[in-house]
């Protein structure tokens, strides 16, 4: 149940992206060969018009075939629109991922709330107590940086901060107050606390829950990027990268762990996953790197700014370069995860 839960989410998120390339090549006109749910060999199909509808027999996402790196002599091809209506039917693909990431964080804090900044409990003699922190009080700013989500604080201790004082700007009794707070690191925690314990999620009107929900979006984007930005930094390495098995394993856990709640905890859980990795998938395609919507893009964006396409054949061999490397660093990244299974 486990496996058939988490390849039923990637199936979603992976056709959503697909169907967002698929209506905007319609829209402007671009011929789709083919428009598949699925991958491997054809169960059923039919042809509508000048696109072949089909179901693959493997469930792992779909596909949105519009002879991209071929020059064809219709029309209506890919290659033979303008370069803004390439560009449009590339982004529109991750721009599903983010649609769907949207409407989902919706429905997520429309059923649980929002994570709101708001401080429910201070430990006497920590250090957010020494530094004038107190019960009530919503954290407005975090080393300069506005804080919208109760999570955003702790990714800020997770991912940014490096030691000293941390300047926080808190609203107390109607007022900002500007403070600094130095964590203290706590062995069995292994991380370093202020002493502070957040509200939890809190039930929103209509207006703030769509807010929250662009919010939501916003916050899994830089979460993606900074995790980008360490890698190339080396902060991160390869081997805390993990692939399609490692997410089934973790979805498989968390599937578990949450069964014994209820259907609602289930639902929320999963929707959640959905959030998580459809706005990265938004963000990782739009990288631009050979094989993915984001390289694509940027020989598009040459075109626009040069007013000459780059060499289809010059393109097609950086692409299957790119998706050479991209499938080597899969089968490594999914290796690690097996390996980290049976450890």
């Amino acid at each position: 149940m486990n496996i058939i839960i988490a390849i039923l989410i990637f199936g979603i998120i992976i056709i959503v992206h697909e169907l967002g390339h698929f209506l905007i090549a319609k829209k402007n006109g671009i011929q789709v060969d083919e428009f598949c749910i699925g991958l491997g060999p054809t169960i059923i199909g039919k042809k509508v018009g000048e696109t072949f509808y089909s179901v693959k027999l493997l469930p792992f996402g779909g596909a949105c075939m519009m002879g991209e790196d071929e020059d064809r002599p219709e029309e209506n091809a890919f290659n033979n629109k303008s370069v803004w209506a390439r560009m449009a039917v590339i982004f529109g693909g991750p721009f599903f991922n983010f649609i769907l990431a949207f409407i989902f964080s919706i429905i997520v804090i429309g059923m649980s709330g929002a994570d709101i900044p708001k401080i429910s409990k201070v430990e006497k003699d920590s250090p957010a107590y020494e530094a004038g922190i107190r019960k009530g009080d919503i954290m407005i700013k975090v080393a300069g940086k506005k804080m919208h989500n109760y999570r955003e604080f702790s990714y800020y201790m997770y991912l940014d901060y490096d030691g000293g004082k941390i300047p926080i700007t808190i609203l107390q009794n109607g007022k900002e107050k500007n403070i600094n707070v130095t964590p203290e690191y706590d062995k069995e925690r292994g991380q370093y606390l202020i002493g502070i314990t957040w509200n939890g999620y809190q039930k929103v009107g209509p207006l703030k829950t769509i807010e929250y929900s662009f919010r939501e979006v916003g916050l899994q984007v830089k979460i993606t990027l900074k995790s980008v930005k360490m890698l190339v930094s080396q902060k991160l390495g390869v081997k805390d990268l993990s692939g399609p098995v490692g997410i089934v394993k973790t979805v498989g856990d968390q599937y578990t762990q949450a069964a014994a709640y209820g259907f609602k905890t289930v639902f929320l859980t999963m929707v959640n996953w959905i959030i998580l990795i459809s706005a990265n998938l938004g963000v990782m395609n739009l990288l631009p790197l050979p094989a993915l919507d984001g390289g694509r893009l940027l020989f598009l964006i040459i075109e626009a700014i040069t007013g000459k396409a780059v060499s289809q054949n010059m393109e097609a061999l950086v692409h299957t370069a790119g998706l050479i490397l991209l499938m080597l660093l899969m089968v490594f990244v999914m290796y690690q995860d097996i390996v980290k299974i049976f450890m």
